[in-house]
């Protein structure tokens, strides 16, 4: 099956209900809705568009989360308890396995780069599988540039 470019206007996308869990909010009524794009063939990734109105609550991340702030405000209050304000064009990374007090002020919308973290062991072990079909010509670059490389190098 031949594989599809996704785009789309996150900006303006109609996103679907995502209720933030009660327990979570910690003041006001915020209102977040989402909007899934798109997920890799490996199921290890996806693309979300997010969007939330104003409020106070905190968020618990499960998986690794790369997002950017499209429209709105809000402020981030790590586990340190470090706050750091976020607005249109900035970046934030959220390792799983952290939390984080989202006060957001106007509302926000973004778009964020969701990964399912992997044992360090298995990626490992995928490097050295995407390498030998490389070398065999399997997938990827030119086995000889790969060639070329090795021999240079002195290793694999």
């Amino acid at each position: 099956m031949p594989k599809s470019i996704v785009m789309a206007t996150a900006a303006t996308a109609d996103l679907d209900p995502a209720p933030i869990p009660t327990s979570w909010i910690l003041e006001g009524t915020p209102e977040a809705t989402r909007k899934q794009f798109v997920r890799t063939d490996d199921r290890n990734s996806y693309i979300v568009a997010w969007d939330c109105t104003p409020g106070r609550f905190t968020w618990h991340y499960n998986e690794d989360e790369t997002l950017v702030v499209l429209s709105g405000e809000a402020f981030i209050t790590t586990e340190e308890g470090e706050e750091r304000r976020l607005a249109p064009g900035d970046m934030a990374f959220f390792p799983a396995g952290t939390s984080a007090i989202w006060r957001v002020t106007r509302r926000i919308r973004k778009v964020a780069v969701v990964r399912h973290t992997v044992p360090l062991s298995l990626v490992f072990g995928l490097r050295v599988w995407n390498k030998i079909l490389r070398v065999v010509g399997l997938t990827g670059g030119s086995p000889l540039m790969l060639n070329l490389i090795v021999d240079s190098a002195g290793m694999l």
